[in-house]
């Protein structure tokens, strides 16, 4: 059996012109190799199918053929269907006044997609980097294509008339423990959207898992992009998806950049003869660090790579930074004051 052409394109056998450069735009924008740089072989093959699906039931002549005899019979080359009460709607004649022999020339991929899209003159277009060369030469990167609609006019439509907007990026929250953004996680989302589907033409839901692999030492504000992951609307690209990585509360350290800070509460016996300080980190180890000078009221013990690892190079962390609440007597007696001024002097 030959090739069903309106079932490549998605239409059914009344379908009109428009319909047919409707369904076209659709799968073309969909299939073509440039926008399909992992499977681009596959890619080539349906993008070249459907130009020919298209190229056929988009010249009278062909499509009256196609319509009597089938794919194969258009490629054998049998005359066209005598249309005085016919289904093909035209007779066809030679210079000599006889019906003519028909012959399929199928037209360049690369000649349809300029003539639908309405510009011609890039690289490719035209010459040995499209279809014609069995290969397609970057011709179109993701910008061009997201600048064009899919219900772009004809040849001599202007770039203008064809741009369509993108929708505004759609940005979630995506709250993370400190021990989650310390030692790195794998965050799964469920979403659900609305698709085109390109069978139909309809407005269909989809619910998508999406994984979020979340580096060590990323910092509240790392925006973590999905393109294209909103609802598909008709003339609107569809907005990006973007996760916002936001920091729980933690009951122990807060964060400064790469650094951890964390305070101690002391007595004033303490700040002025000296701490041990007893802290679990955000791994689960355990560090004792010893405080040996005077402990005053804007002091901090530094302790060299205990902060958070850095987002470019995780083997190597901030500082873990101890401040302390310095508790001073609510009244001292005079005995007290006295022993002090003599331990302390003047």
């Amino acid at each position: 059996m030959g090739l069903d052409y309106y079932k490549i394109l998605g239409v059914d056998k009344k379908a009109t012109d428009d319909d047919m450069k409707k369904a076209y735009r659709k799968l073309a924008m969909k299939w073509h190799p440039d926008k399909n740089p992992n499977n681009k072989k596959d890619a080539e093959a349906k993008f070249k199918q459907i130009s020919e699906a298209y190229d056929v039931l988009s010249d009278p002549q062909k499509r009256a053929v196609y319509d009597q005899y089938g794919e194969e019979g258009l490629k054998a080359g049998v005359p066209p269907p005598d249309t005085a009460g016919g289904p093909g709607g035209t007779t066809f004649f030679s210079t000599g006044g006889g019906p003519t022999s028909f012959r399929f020339n199928p037209r360049s991929p690369d000649d349809i997609f300029s003539e639908i899209f309405g510009f011609s003159g890039f690289g490719g277009m035209g010459g040995g980097s499209g279809m014609r060369g069995s290969r397609f030469g970057g011709m179109f990167d993701d910008s061009m294509f997201s600048s064009f609609e899919g219900g772009g006019s004809g040849p001599g439509g202007s770039m203008h008339q064809q741009a369509i907007r993108k929708a505004p990026a759609i940005e979630q929250n995506l709250p993370c423990t400190l021990e989650e953004l310390y030692k790195g996680t794998t965050k799964k989302m469920k979403i659900s959207r609305e698709v085109l589907d390109t069978n139909s033409g309809k407005i269909m839901p989809v619910e998508e898992i999406l994984t979020i692999n979340i580096k060590p030492g990323w910092k509240k504000g790392t925006k973590i992009t999905f393109p294209d992951k909103g609802n598909e609307l008709p003339g609107v690209a569809p907005a990006d998806l973007v996760f916002i990585i936001d920091e729980k509360p933690h009951r122990v350290f807060t964060r400064e950049g790469n650094d951890l800070i964390v305070t101690q509460k002391v007595s004033l016996t303490e700040a002025l003869t000296g701490y041990t300080a007893h802290l679990t980190t955000l791994d689960g180890r355990n560090l004792t660090i010893p405080v040996t000078s005077v402990i005053h009221p804007t002091y901090e013990e530094v302790v060299r790579g205990e902060g958070m690892p850095l987002p470019k190079d995780p083997s190597k962390k901030g500082n873990l930074r101890i401040k302390f609440d310095i508790k001073f007597p609510a009244r001292l007696t005079a005995s007290q004051k006295a022993g002090i001024k003599e331990l302390l002097g003047s």
